[in-house]
This record gives structure tokens, C-alpha cells and sequence, in this order.
């Protein structure tokens, strides 16, 4: 199967002197899985998955998977189900950390040994979606936890160690060049699952490629999560969202250790639509993910759609756009790095070009 899509997002910031006048963005483009996996058994896709989604690729199985068994009338045992939340859970505190590190701070040997161990750990829990040993389990949490103490991070509620490559990241931040300006920020909750699967169905790719919900695009993410659990700042500029990214990595962690507490986020909820339709959604390191699938008598793929956090975040009248049109920035390459910062904030799950260029000089 040779797949050729363009996973990259173009994104051209406009400028009037020291102020975003507007900001336009070029998505990505996806793959059209209907066309696909017409007429293939439903069964026989899971392990082509991951090789479409190489990041949260648990995150689509467990989507995939459960959005099918909706469809056929079936519902996971309460100990598969746990076992795939446990899964999604490690994958989504991979990706964070991944997101945190990987190309963007300057690790010190230990540091980088600690991320490493890290994601081994978490590996060991996301790759066993439909179970693990509870000694292979506390052993893996175990590790996980104190690699995070390792890196800076103490444990849930705790400020992050003086000195750590997380605390002077932080630190940076704060003194970013940029002003972001003041916006209604809106979020997408399980609340809108039914509504989004909908819609997914009804409008396939032409939906998924640019996503809204009776003309808003919500925001979908860390940011989001973080909001739902109390007031949270009018402007949200990358220093905040670094802050949430790491409380969300402890409280993960924490979550993990304890192992008997339900998680306030819908990690997983499935929906029957109708005889042979079904659809799920997963909340990953990134935001809501959704699959919706149509089945035929046979349990073949009659419909497949799937909607990522990315095209609600990078919406050419998305979050993003919201959280940088109008903002103030220093003039020079601090300027520019501070909006690629709060860019990278957002967490895109595919890269992503900046381009900078002043109104009047296209």
C-alpha cells in the first residue's frame, strides 16, 4: 500500500509593524480511509493503524476498535475497557513528555536518560491495550515516576525543582516577546461527542478537513482539559500552556500509581448510532480524537472517518489563529521565536512551516 499525504501545515503569519494583522494556514492532508479500506473487514484494520498514525497510534486502535464494536451491537468487559484506558492514559503522558523535550529543551545526560526511560516505561503500559500484569504495571509506574523526578517534576500539585531543564523553560517563558490578545476562548467536551460524530458522518472528509460546531471552532487539548477543571487565564500565551501541559503530566502519573480513580476527561466513550454504524471518541495527548465507522451485514467497512484534534486547533479560524491575530510581538527574530513558541504550544501532530511576512509585501 503506498500512502502520499502531505503531513505538514503551512502556517503564514501577516504583519503590520509590531502587530499579527492576520494569520492564514494551510492544512494538512489526510488520508481518505473510506476509500482505503472500502469492503475490507473491520477486523483486519487494526493492525494497519499504526501505520498511519505513527503518533497516538494506541489512541486510534482503541478508537477504531471501539467505535466497531459499537457498530456491531457489542460492549467491552469492564476489564478490557479499563485496560484500554490505562493504555490510552501511558500513550497520552508519552506524547506530552515527547512534546515537552524532543526538540525544544537542551537535556543533559541524565535528563535525556531519564526521558528515554520514561517512554520505555509508558510503552510498556500504551502497548497493552487489552491488558497487563499488575507487577508489570507497578513496576512500569514505578519507573515512569521517577524518571519525572528525574526531570523536575515531583509529583502532582508540587513546584518543579529549582535548576531542572523544566523549571528554566518555564522560567524563559514567562519572559516570552509576545502579547497575545484578549479572546472568548470556547472548549470541546465529551458533551459534544454525539453532535461532532454526527456530522463526521453525514459530511465525511469535507467535515473532517475543517471542523465546527454551529459555527464555533472550540479549542481541544491540554489547554482545554486544563480549563474544565477550573477558571482559567483570559489570555492563554505559551508560558500557561506550558504550566497545564506539565500539572497534566503529574496528575497522570499520579493517576497511574493510584489505579482506582476515574478520570474527570472521557478518556473513552463509544456511541451505537444505528444497526451497524457506530463511532467513538478518545482523548489523547493532543485533544478529542473521533472515529465513526459504517459496517455492512458481513462487518466490512462500508464508511470510515476520523477526526483529529489538529483540525480543530489549526482551523483557518481555529485557536490558534484566534490566540495570535492581534497580538503584539517584539520586533526581530525574539518576536518570531515567541509566536513559533505558541505554536509548538498547541501541539500539532504534524510538523509544521512559519513563515513571516509583512502586509503590503506578498
Amino acid at each position: 500500500m503506498s500512502l502520499a499525504f502531505r503531513n505538514e501545515i503551512d502556517i503564514t503569519v501577516w504583519l503590520a509593524g509590531g502587530t499579527i494583522a492576520d494569520v492564514a494556514i494551510q492544512p494538512r492532508s489526510r488520508p481518505p480511509l473510506t476509500r482505503l479500506f472500502a469492503g475490507k473487514q473491520a477486523s483486519s484494520l487494526l493492525p494497519v493503524l499504526p501505520r498511519l498514525f505513527s503518533l497516538c497510534s494506541v489512541a486510534h486502535q482503541v478508537a477504531f476498535l471501539s467505535a466497531v464494536e459499537a457498530a456491531q451491537g457489542q460492549q467491552a468487559t469492564p476489564a478490557a475497557a479499563r485496560s484500554r484506558v490505562t493504555a490510552v492514559v501511558a500513550e497520552r503522558l508519552t506524547e506530552l513528555l515527547r512534546s515537552l523535550f524532543v526538540g525544544r529543551l537542551a537535556l543533559d545526560g541524565a535528563s535525556a536518560a531519564a526521558v528515554r526511560a520514561m517512554m520505555q516505561a509508558s510503552m510498556v503500559l500504551g502497548g497493552a491495550s487489552e491488558g497487563v500484569s499488575e507487577t508489570l504495571r507497578r513496576e512500569a509506574v514505578a519507573q515512569i515516576k521517577a524518571a519525572l523526578a528525574g526531570l523536575g517534576i515531583a509529583g502532582e500539585g508540587q513546584a518543579l525543582a529549582p535548576g531542572s531543564a523544566l523549571a528554566v523553560h518555564v522560567e524563559r517563558c514567562e519572559g516570552e516577546e509576545l502579547s497575545p490578545p484578549l479572546v472568548e476562548q470556547s472548549f470541546l467536551t465529551a458533551a459534544d461527542d454525539l453532535d461532532v460524530v454526527t456530522r463526521l458522518l453525514a459530511g465525511g472528509a469535507a467535515y473532517s478537513d475543517a471542523p465546527e460546531l454551529c459555527g464555533k471552532i472550540p479549542e481541544t487539548g491540554v489547554w482545554a482539559r486544563w480549563a474544565r477543571r477550573g477558571p482559567v487565564l483570559p489570555v492563554a500565551g505559551s508560558a500557561a500552556r506550558l504550566q497545564a501541559r506539565i500539572a497534566e503530566v503529574a496528575r497522570l502519573c499520579a493517576w497511574l500509581e493510584r489505579g482506582d480513580e476515574e478520570l474527570d476527561d472521557g478518556v473513552v466513550a463509544s456511541y451505537r448510532l444505528a444497526a451497524g454504524r457506530g463511532a467513538a471518541a478518545v482523548e489523547c495527548a493532543r485533544g478529542r480524537l473521533y472515529h465513526a465507522v459504517v459496517l455492512d451485514e458481513a462487518d466490512r467497512i462500508v464508511n470510515f472517518e476520523f477526526l483529529a484534534p489538529t483540525e480543530w486547533n489549526f482551523h483557518a479560524r481555529g485557536p490558534l489563529v484566534r490566540s495570535l491575530k492581534g497580538a503584539v510581538l517584539t520586533a526581530g527574530r525574539r518576536g518570531q521565536d515567541a509566536v513559533r513558541a505558541l505554536v509548538g504550544s498547541f501541539d500539532p501532530c504534524v510538523g509544521f512551516n512559519l513563515d513571516f511576512r509583512e502586509v503590503g509585501h506578498a
